[in-house]
């Protein structure tokens, strides 16, 4: 029924529905293609060697690195970065499909105080 109610409105017939499942599609499979994800950032610590640090319960850890293990973390914070931009650009796309695919709510004027 959920789908027959969908399927009625003409938003999801219309371009910019297929525009934004386009992108949706577009977005998952960048999602897919991520690899290794971490947070926090890559300082450099003394010569040769590199320091990993993120918070962990309100509190800041450190690790160190080699420089090998540096450039691994490097793409990872990388990937969590795109991450995180892809989430946001999923969340705005599914929030525009989902208001408009449906018949929203009747709204009663508001009453004007003079």
């Amino acid at each position: 029924m959920k789908d027959k109610l969908l399927m009625q409105n003409d938003f999801l017939q219309s371009e910019r529905f297929r525009e934004l499942k386009q992108r949706h599609r577009v977005l998952m499979k960048e999602l897919a293609g991520l690899g290794w994800l971490t947070d926090g950032s890559v300082i450099p610590n003394h010569p040769g060697s590199w320091r990993w640090t993120r918070k962990v319960n309100a509190k800041t850890v450190a690790v160190s690195l080699s420089a090998a293990q540096a450039e691994l973390f490097k793409t990872a914070i990388a990937n969590h970065r795109k991450l995180e931009e892809i989430l946001r650009e999923l969340r705005a796309v599914s929030q525009e499909v989902l208001l408009n695919s449906a018949e929203s709510v009747r709204r009663k004027p508001s009453a004007k105080t003079s």
